[in-house]
C-alpha cells in the first residue's frame, strides 16, 4: 500500500497515521515502533520529570528509529513549565513538534527561526485557524468521541473535520473515535490528510508501560463503557467509566470546584490505573472507539491490517464505479 498525502509529503512518511501523545505511555518504545512501520510516533515531554528524561527518551527514540518522530507538548497542565523542555527538543534536534491543550503562541515564539514544524491538536474551527496564523505546519482536529480531553462543544469528528477542512489551506488530520481502515478511510473521504490515533496504541505490544488491566479493560469494554470527567471546571475530557469516576461525576454534579476534585483527577490518580492496574482506585483514558479494539497487536501488524482494510474499501469503491 502506497500512500501519498499532503501529511506523509510533509512529514516523510509512508503512512498518514500519527500517533497520540498519550500522557505517560508515549516513550520509546512506542514511538519509535509506529515510526519504524511508517507513521509518525510521538513522545510524551510534559509527563517526564525533567529535561534529562526528556533528552535521554529522544536518544532512545533516535537509536531505535532513524524515521521521522515528534515530541508532544501538553501545555495546559495548570501552568506547569514547559519552556526548559522546548529548548531541550530543540537542543536535540527534534524536527516536529506537536502542542495540545492552552494557548499554543508561546511554544511558536520559543520556535521561531527553526526548522521545526508544529502541529496543533485543536477541537474547533476557531482554535484551527488561530493554530494556521500563527504558523502551524497542520492541525490535528479531535471529535468528542476522542480519548482524553476534548473541545467543549460537544462536536463530533463526522461533522467537525469537514468544517475545519473548508475553512484551513493546511494539512488536517482527523482524531476521535479512529482505529482502522475504515477510519481512516472515512477521514480522507471527509477531507483529511490523515488521521491522528490514540487509544488503539495503548493497546498495542510495543505500549509496554499500559499495564495489562488497562488493556485488557478496552478489549472487554464497549462504545458505551466512557464517560467525561472534568467537565464542570471547563476541561471535558473523556476516560473508561468506573466506580472511580463515578465518584468524580457525583462530586462534579454536587458543584464540587477544582480542589475537591484535584485529588481524584491528578496524574498519580491516572497513573494508579495505567501503570498499577488498580481499576477501582483511578482513572484511565480511552475513547469510544474501545468498541471497535479487540486485540493486542504489535504497530507493525495494526498497520499491515490497516492496509488490508484500506485496500478492501477502495476495491469496493472501484466497482462501485464499473471498472
Amino acid at each position: 500500500m502506497k500512500w501519498n498525502t499532503r501529511l506523509t509529503n510533509l512529514f516523510g512518511i509512508e503512512r498518514p497515521i500519527i500517533q497520540g501523545g498519550l500522557a505517560y505511555l508515549a516513550y520509546h518504545e512506542l514511538a519509535s515502533a509506529v515510526s519504524n512501520a511508517g507513521g509518525l510516533g510521538q513522545l510524551t515531554a510534559m509527563s517526564m520529570n525533567s529535561e534529562e528524561q526528556l533528552r535521554k527518551e529522544i536518544t532512545l527514540t533516535k537509536r531505535n528509529t532513524t524515521k521521522p518522530f515528534a515530541v508532544n507538548f501538553a501545555i495546559g497542565q495548570h501552568g506547569r513549565p514547559f519552556e526548559h523542555m522546548i529548548e531541550a527538543a530543540l537542543d536535540e534536534g527534534v524536527g516536529i513538534i506537536s502542542v495540545t491543550g492552552g494557548n499554543p503562541k508561546p511554544v511558536f515564539d520559543l520556535v521561531k527561526g527553526t526548522d521545526v514544524k508544529v502541529l496543533v491538536l485543536t477541537a474547533g474551527k476557531r482554535q484551527a485557524l488561530k493554530a494556521e496564523q500563527l504558523g502551524a505546519a497542520a492541525v490535528m482536529v479531535v471529535g468528542q468521541e476522542g480519548g482524553g480531553h476534548l473541545g467543549k462543544e460537544d462536536t463530533g469528528t463526522m461533522v467537525l473535520v469537514p468544517q475545519v477542512v473548508d475553512a484551513l489551506s493546511i494539512p488536517v488530520i482527523a482524531s476521535g473515535g479512529i482505529a482502522n481502515g475504515r477510519g481512516l478511510m472515512a477521514s480522507l473521504a471527509l477531507g483529511a490528510e490523515g488521521v491522528e490515533m490514540g487509544t488503539r496504541f495503548i493497546a498495542t505490544k510495543e505500549c509496554t508501560h499500559a499495564h495489562a488491566n488497562y488493556k485488557e479493560r478496552i478489549l472487554a469494554s464497549n462504545e458505551t463503557d466512557t464517560a467525561i470527567i472534568k467537565r464542570s471546571i471547563g476541561a471535558p475530557a473523556r476516560v473508561i467509566r468506573n466506580s472511580f469516576t463515578d465518584r468524580i461525576n457525583n462530586i462534579e454534579n454536587h458543584n464540587g470546584d477544582y480542589e475537591s476534585l484535584k485529588p481524584y483527577i491528578s496524574g498519580e490518580a491516572n497513573r494508579k490505573f495505567i501503570y498499577e492496574g488498580r481499576e477501582e482506585e483511578g482513572f484511565a483514558w480511552a475513547g469510544q472507539i474501545i468498541g471497535a479494539i479487540q486485540d493486542v497487536p504489535s504497530v507493525e501488524e495494526l498497520f499491515n491490517r490497516i492496509d488490508f482494510e484500506a485496500e478492501q474499501i477502495m476495491s469496493k469503491w472501484t466497482l462501485s464505479r464499473g471498472e
